[in-house]
């Protein structure tokens, strides 16, 4: 498979699901920045497109774990939806919960020594509150309403008329919250210095930082899943 530099990061990883693995290792933006081309991307982040594209082109020939996540542009939206709402939302809270009593030890200790840490606890307690919020709207509002429009298109029959008009409206909010999830990640990400950790870092320290950094690549996927295939098919159905 040759892969073209000129199309977005977003049309790459559509087409080579798990080609964000790769993305996320060079920090690369496939979720919220995803109409960037390829070219555009790797100079922001400050990698070479060519090896970027060889190393593309070389694992799906090898059949490697580049080729290995399922492609969830052909499978029902029923079954996206689960996945995400079992994969995601379930690790999302899960680790919002143990995230919060991780952070406010680790400031406890090393916040006077390293003030950053209190604005990265800051940014992690507004991140918190905006997810949790943003995921019960999708589970009450958004995504039972996709699923009755599926339910509909399989039975050839009229899509249900929502309260909020049409679909395209919650999905933009969805978005809009998504770009501020992006920013909070990227704040703490540069408040870190990429997670990188100081010589006097304690074990629940670098636990921290571990965590931080596992929760922002799991929260990449999840905005991928719904920002480029969940929300323009659930788009398309009802149009």
């Amino acid at each position: 498979m040759a892969i073209n530099a000129t199309k977005t990061v977003r049309e790459l990883a559509l087409e080579v699901p798990s080609a964000t693995r790769l993305f996320e290792k060079l920090g690369i933006d496939y979720c919220c920045g995803g109409g960037k081309s390829l070219t555009e991307a790797c100079a922001s982040a400050g990698v070479k497109v060519e090896e970027v594209v060889q190393s593309l082109e070389q694992s799906v020939q090898a059949g490697g774990e580049i080729g290995a996540l399922k492609n969830w542009q052909n499978e029902p939206l029923t079954e996206l939806i689960s996945y995400i709402l079992d994969k995601h939302h379930v690790f999302t809270r899960d680790e919002l919960d143990r995230l919060d009593p991780l952070i406010a030890k680790v400031c406890s200790v090393h916040g006077q020594n390293h003030p950053e840490l209190l604005r990265v606890q800051g940014l992690f307690f507004e991140l918190k509150r905006e997810l949790i919020n943003h995921m019960l709207k999708e589970e009450q509002i958004l995504f039972p309403y996709v699923e009755q429009l599926e339910e509909a298109a399989n039975r050839n029959a009229p899509p249900p008329m929502p309260f909020f008009g049409t679909v395209r409206n919650p999905v933009r909010m969805m978005m809009i919250e998504h770009d501020a999830a992006g920013d909070m990640l990227r704040a703490i990400r540069s408040l870190t210095k990429d997670f990188t950790l100081p010589d006097d870092a304690c074990i629940s320290y670098q636990t921290l930082y571990h965590a931080l950094e596992e929760f922002e690549a799991d929260l990449h996927q999840h905005i991928h899943l719904e920002n480029n295939i969940l929300f323009p098919r659930a788009v398309e159905m009802e149009g």
